[in-house]
């Protein structure tokens, strides 16, 4: 009987076995989108809830080219569509990204993707490996909700070589029902940014000026020297010092939800917003975990993406920094965002002020 039980019980796991191989997903048959990928802090088009599995369409060209980190400082930056960090591609839990990467023939390098997001060894980068001139398709599926990394990894020194010159990004994959909030309760956010912190280790002449090279081969032994020794000459949020600052500040209004997503593909951060907070922060990026509340400073490891959203109460300039204040005051990982609306007393007001103060000067700076 015993053995009858166990025949019938282990058909049962075969049977089981094939429905699942024939229930396997049939790519043939799902809807295509193409996403119109853009240049940070701005995010892409889309849903914050799926509407069903789908394949998402992206495509990203590696582009070599001299960029200003800052006033007298130059780099030769290895980006994905030109920009440092490269583009945020957002997806949803179940989607397939599938990726159209081109070197193009005025490349020096060979470039290619590690997609922390995916499931497959070297996050993909071995199969996306293109010289000057080629292009390559890679398609993989979002199965880990949460915000992710991606890199070039071209293999040995190559690997910081490409990541210190500013070729990263990020992938956001929404969970299918959208996010939750710390109770369980669905979460949405008004608009999004995605803020990707550099750092960048330029060598210096015998003068103490910064070097500028032809190449970003010509430059490679002496970045790599000067970041051996741990110590960046800049850290910046997205790809130079002042970036998201003036008119390129982030904008919002009171009672709008705001959600960061903040990379940082080489080092550790503190991301901290001055007069607000992470009223949800997802511990490493994951949206599986239940979020943390009323955070000051929320963390990102290196080598990893990190989700933090907050409901603006107060109008006037906010910073967004690193709260490594050496990093944010003298190496530049330092943004601006404007909040528009109406000021509330009962959450702050001067009492008595000194006779000096300027109280415009104060709602500016």
């Amino acid at each position: 009987m015993i053995k009858a039980v166990q025949a019938v019980l282990g058909l049962g796991l075969l049977c089981l076995a094939a429905t699942q191989v024939a229930v396997a997903q049939d790519i043939s048959k799902l809807p295509r989108v193409k996403q119109e990928l853009v240049a940070p802090p701005n995010v892409p088009v889309h849903d914050q809830v799926s509407k069903g599995p789908k394949i998402v369409e992206v495509r990203m060209e590696t582009t070599e080219k001299l960029i200003e980190v800052a006033p007298g400082a130059k780099v030769w930056g290895l980006t994905f569509n030109g920009s440092i960090p490269g583009p945020l591609i957002v997806v949803n839990e179940g989607d397939y990204v599938e990726l159209t990467l081109v070197n193009p023939k005025t490349s020096t390098l060979a470039h290619n993707v590690d997609f922390h997001a995916s499931t497959g060894a070297l996050g993909g980068a071995g199969l996306t490996l293109v010289q000057p001139g080629e292009e390559v398709v890679l398609r993989w599926k979002a199965i880990k909700p949460g915000v992710f990394v991606y890199h070039c990894a071209p293999g040995g020194t190559m690997i910081p070589f490409h990541v210190i010159s500013g070729m990263s990004g990020a992938v956001m994959v929404l969970p299918k029902g959208g996010l939750k909030d710390a109770k369980g309760k669905p979460y949405t956010y008004d608009r999004a940014y995605y803020i990707g912190e550099q750092d960048f280790y330029l060598p210096k002449d015998d003068k103490g000026n910064f070097k500028t090279y032809g190449s970003p081969a010509e430059g490679m032994a002496d970045m790599l020297e000067v970041a051996k020794g741990l110590i960046p000459t800049h850290v910046v949020l997205n790809g130079a010092v002042g970036a998201l600052t003036g008119d390129n500040a982030l904008k919002a209004k009171v009672g709008e939800k705001v959600l960061f997503i903040h990379s940082q593909a080489n080092r550790p951060s503190y991301p901290h917003l001055i007069g607000g907070h992470g009223d949800l922060y997802w511990v490493g990026g994951s949206f599986s975990d239940i979020p943390l509340t009323s955070q000051e400073t929320w963390f990102v490891p290196a080598g990893s993406a990190v989700a933090a959203a907050y409901e603006f109460k107060q109008p006037g300039l906010y910073v967004y920094l690193s709260h490594n204040m050496i990093e944010a005051v003298l190496l530049g990982a330092a943004a601006h965002m404007n909040v528009e609306g109406k000021w509330d007393d009962d959450l702050m007001t001067q009492v008595k002020a000194p006779k000096s103060f300027d109280a415009k000067a104060a709602m500016d700076h």
